[in-house]
């Protein structure tokens, strides 16, 4: 019992800065739907097809960084300090490899724009949305690198303080640059762009001009010498993230066809969809910090060699989440009406958006226990059968029944958009329950190894 605390305590410490962290960037999102809501519905469709594009393959290659997570976790369990700096290094180049790829995806997302259909005026807004955010994304992709690195080493704080900053800046900056004040053009949606670009070069700047000055980063020495790749080094990193990465791909791609697939059935359940998907992301932040906090301790339990400890994380983790889930699952099922109502004015948008909301509460509870499961998992350096496991619930069970309910099959009535929730939530069931089995089934056989 006092075991359990310790590392309930251990999660609560390394998570809370995280979630509010995240919660920082989320509201980003959420002010950037709100504001372009006010200004019409051609404006929040394309701010939501645009952002559903970016986050795409933003995250995928962002996941593929997250590699550096367990890497450093485990070396600092381990308490060889002097080797974390390198790998550091190492995933800094890799993040430059990375930008490239990035930026040419979202400044040229004509593949995108042929899925989703839509109308004119919103894709003419869209282009403009992708072209500004396209720069910023190399600074994005070096920041996801300090943040690997300052979780793992428990040190998350200053992430936290990074991203309310650049909340701070978000409204300001949105109203200059959407609405034309300070003798900027009025750019509508894609001005809340620049702002996002603007903020994502902020943040990485400081965060590693923090780096190079703080006391407490000094024993990593990550700015003690110049590295070179070091090829056997990328390859092992690739080892490790391009699963993540994957994974990530399908997660979001599943949310990100799903948009684009209900852009067909009109500008307004484009944006109901739009107030839906997210405030799921935003509801999403509770269990990513557990997520984050979890691995970590998972990646220096194995590091210190206390896989006792490592078992009993994940199982605190995954079981915490999924409580804390089913209270705001129903907290979000009754006041379903009510939150619609904050994103939008336009009563259809509104109507669309609350009906999605009752399954948003349900799809909650497995996106929790899923995304724990993944992050402990993720500690063992066990990427790749989760990645199985997203492409077979998420792109199978997910994308394609969601595709056959939304638009009719086999002489069956279309259900229109609650088809993909519908779907989504039963693939995220399936997924979660897999996951969290093979979790078992990996920390029992590690324990088993140590004991024999």
């Amino acid at each position: 019992m006092f075991m359990f605390k310790t590392i309930a305590r251990d999660i609560l410490k390394l998570g809370w800065p995280v979630l509010i962290g995240q919660l920082a960037v989320m509201v980003n999102g959420v002010i950037d739907t709100v504001m372009a809501g006010r200004l019409g519905a051609a404006d929040l469709a394309a701010v939501g097809i645009g952002a559903s594009i970016y986050i795409s393959v933003f995250v995928t290659l962002m996941g593929v960084l997250i590699a550096l997570t367990p890497v450093v976790a485990q070396l600092y369990g381990a308490r060889k300090y002097a080797e974390i700096g390198e790998e550091v290094r190492q995933s800094l180049w890799l993040g430059g490899f990375l930008t490239a790829v990035a930026f040419v995806l979202i400044y040229f997302p004509d593949p995108f724009l042929e899925l989703a259909r839509v109308a004119p005026e919103v894709e003419v807004k869209t282009r403009a949305y992708l072209r500004t955010i396209a720069i910023g994304v190399p600074a994005m992709l070096v920041f996801r690198v300090f943040y690997s690195f300052s979780t793992a080493v428990s040190r998350p704080r200053v992430i936290m303080v990074l991203n309310l900053v650049g909340l701070a800046l978000k409204i300001p900056l949105n109203l200059v640059f959407m609405h034309g004040h300070l003798g900027m053009p009025a750019l509508g949606g894609p001005g809340c762009a620049v702002s996002t670009t603007i903020i994502a070069w902020v943040t990485a700047l400081a965060g590693w001009a923090y780096c190079r000055a703080s006391p407490d980063c000094r024993p990593y020495g990550v700015f003690s010498r110049w590295s070179w790749p070091v090829w056997r080094e990328q390859r092992r990193l690739l080892q490790i993230g391009l699963p993540i990465g994957f994974t990530f791909l399908v997660d979001v791609t599943s949310f990100t066809f799903m948009a684009l697939f209900i852009a067909r059935l009109g500008t307004v359940s484009s944006g109901g969809h739009q107030v839906a998907s997210n405030f799921a992301a935003l509801l999403y932040m509770m269990p990513l910090a557990m997520s984050s906090a979890a691995g970590v301790l998972v990646g220096q339990a194995i590091g210190a060699g206390d896989l006792h400890r490592a078992r009993l994380t994940g199982l605190l983790g995954i079981s915490g989440g999924f409580g804390i889930a089913c209270v705001v699952g129903l907290s979000v099922w009754l006041g379903r009406d009510a939150i619609a109502g904050l994103y939008a004015r336009d009563a259809e948008v509104r109507a669309i958006a609350a009906a999605l909301l009752a399954y948003v509460a349900c799809y909650h509870l497995f996106d929790a226990a899923s995304a724990i499961a993944v992050s402990v998992l993720r500690g063992y350096k066990k990427t790749f059968v989760p990645m199985l496991c997203n492409i077979f619930a998420l792109w199978g069970l997910g994308l394609g029944g969601g595709y056959a309910l939304a638009f009719g099959y086999a002489g069956r009535a279309p259900m229109g958009a609650p088809g993909f929730w519908l779907a989504a939530t039963a693939a995220l069931m399936a997924g979660s329950v897999v996951m969290t089995l093979y979790f078992l089934a990996v920390s029992r056989s590690a324990l088993a190894g140590r004991g024999s």
